[in-house]
This record gives structure tokens, C-alpha cells and sequence, in this order.
């Protein structure tokens, strides 16, 4: 049997020993209290950080689901493609051969249009939006249709406003317009290796003003996600020449390629082209604009002739 362990002898009430052994006890109890106290104000500092630092990026227009940046706004790329699988969306539409996409992908260039020639694009697009604007964020100005927002509607701004467009508009501004247009159309046919000639500018083909004015109407909420061949069936490639500076101008309103697990996105940048298919490989959305305005011209194409629409003249 093993030997019992004996206690040790109890200290007599009042003594000094056990006065001791109190202390000692009080300042153990006191010890984790100060850790404990200590950690849980490290924790809401830890928080109140983190919290910081997400306010702070969604100030700056950031987006948690984003995992990869195709083109940065400090990049200026003579040329980026990334080649990526055809939808079979195409299939349900009449195909050209040697213009439907057969490549698909998506691009981006800050080569073609120069930044001067962005700054011009974007006064013809402040002088058509002075005539208007939407109630909500989101306005649009087509040059081609006559199109403006207006309030909560669209007005024709050849029609609503007559012989003042003589006075807001001038033959430069359209020359630019159609040259710039002409550049951007053989960008994208050099991409995909197809003719320049078999493509077709098609409609809606616009410029688009973008803030953090909430929206009023379902035109304005420019953020859902979509697939641009099945929203306009006569798109088949789509282009967008931007016109401002992501963080300079505004924040927030990145372009995202949705993908699981793995979205690009494009900062844009004024003179920027980014450019791709319009099928389903190429979901996209903008992000909500947080802060000041964003200017962008979207330019389609289509490769069937009887969806082409002519360039806008100034009459």
C-alpha cells in the first residue's frame, strides 16, 4: 500500500503564516482579471482596426469577392488578352462565318486612345448630360439614337431640344467621335482575328455617367451582374473606353468579370479600352460608384449587318 501523504500542519487562526497564504491567494485572483482585462482591450482595439480598415476599403470602392486585378490603374498596358471557353450562346443566334466568336476572351489597352483624346471624348459626353441627367445615379447619352436621360425618363435630345444641339454639339465633336469609334472597332477585330469590315456597330452604343446618387428608377441600378448577348441578342463583342480615373475621380465602379471562386476586374483609367466577347464567358458587372463621378462610352458590335447602325452625323 503506498504511504499517505500527511497535510500540512493548519496555521493558528491569526497567524502570520496564514495572512500570507491570503495575500497570495487575492493577487492570484487579481492576475488573470488584469489578463483578461488586458486581452479584451487588445480585442476591441483588434475590432475597431478591422472595422477601420473595411470602412476604408469600401470607401475606396473594394469588393471582398474580388480575388484578381486583370488591369491595374497604374498599369499602362500596350496590350493584354486572356483567351477563355465560348458559351454556347451564339448557337441560338445566326452565325457569320469569320466574324461569330469562335475565339473568345477578354482584352484591355491603354494604347489606342491617348488620354488627351479620352478628355475630349468626355466634355462631348458633359455638354449632351448638361442638356439632362437621371434622377439617380446612372445617366446615359446616345449620340446614335438621340437618347438622354431625363428625371426618371429618356427624351430624344435631337427632338426635345431642336437647333440648340447646334449650339452644344460641332462637327469636331462627332469627327472625334467616329474616329475614336473607327480605332477602338479595329482594336477589337485584331483581337479576335477577324476583319475590321465584317463587324457592325450596333445598338445601344453610349456614353455613361455614373454617381453615388441613389437610384430612383431600374435604369439606375447599373450593378447586377449580366451576360450583354443575352440582354441586346445582336451583340457579340463589347467595348468600353473609359473616360476617368478609378480613385482619382471616384471610387467604387470597377469593372468585374464574374468568375466562381476568382473575379478580374479592371480599374479604369481615362483613354483605357478593355474589351470583350458578349456571351455568358464573360459575366460581368460595375461596382456601385462610392464617391465623385465615373465616365465610360460603351461601343458594341454586332456581326450580323442587318443590326448595324450608322455613325451619328451633326446636321
Amino acid at each position: 500500500m503506498a504511504p499517505q501523504r500527511r497535510g500540512a500542519p493548519k496555521a493558528p487562526e491569526g497567524s502570520g503564516t496564514a495572512e500570507r497564504r491570503r495575500g497570495s491567494s487575492t493577487k492570484s485572483v487579481q492576475a488573470p482579471r488584469e489578463v483578461q482585462t488586458k486581452w479584451l482591450r487588445t480585442a476591441v482595439l483588434g475590432a475597431c482596426a478591422v472595422l477601420a480598415g473595411l470602412l476604408l476599403w469600401s470607401r475606396l470602392g473594394g469588393d471582398d469577392s474580388i480575388t484578381e486585378v486583370l488591369a491595374h490603374r497604374s498599369e499602362i498596358l500596350p496590350g493584354r488578352f486572356i483567351e477563355v471557353p465560348c458559351s454556347e450562346d451564339y448557337d441560338s443566334h445566326r452565325r457569320f462565318e469569320g466574324c461569330s466568336p469562335r475565339k473568345c476572351g477578354r482584352g484591355v489597352t491603354d494604347t489606342v486612345i491617348s488620354r488627351d483624346e479620352a478628355q475630349r471624348i468626355r466634355s462631348i459626353a458633359e455638354k449632351g448630360l448638361s442638356l439632362g441627367g437621371s434622377d439617380g445615379g446612372a445617366s446615359i447619352l446616345d449620340l446614335h439614337s438621340g437618347a438622354l436621360s431625363v428625371g426618371k425618363h429618356f427624351v430624344n435630345l435631337y427632338r426635345y431640344f431642336g437647333d440648340k444641339i447646334q449650339t452644344v454639339f460641332s462637327e469636331e465633336d462627332f469627327q472625334l467621335y467616329r474616329d475614336v469609334r473607327q480605332r477602338v472597332q479595329l482594336t477589337v477585330a485584331q483581337a479576335f482575328g477577324i476583319s475590321a469590315s465584317a463587324l457592325h456597330l450596333t445598338k445601344p452604343t453610349f456614353f455613361s455617367r455614373i454617381n453615388s446618387t441613389q437610384a430612383r428608377t431600374a435604369h439606375d441600378e447599373y450593378w447586377h451582374a449580366h451576360v450583354d448577348k443575352v440582354t441586346y441578342g445582336s451583340f457579340d463583342y463589347t467595348s468600353l473606353l473609359y473616360l476617368s480615373d478609378y480613385l482619382d475621380d471616384f471610387g467604387g465602379g470597377r469593372f468585374v468579370f464574374v468568375e466562381e471562386g476568382a473575379n478580374k476586374t479592371v480599374e479604369p483609367r481615362a483613354g483605357r479600352v478593355s474589351f470583350f466577347t458578349s456571351g455568358s464567358e464573360n459575366l460581368h458587372r460595375v461596382e456601385k460608384v462610392h464617391w465623385g463621378t465615373r465616365y465610360a462610352v460603351t461601343i458594341a458590335f454586332t456581326c450580323n449587318p442587318d443590326h448595324g447602325i450608322a455613325d451619328p452625323a451633326f446636321t
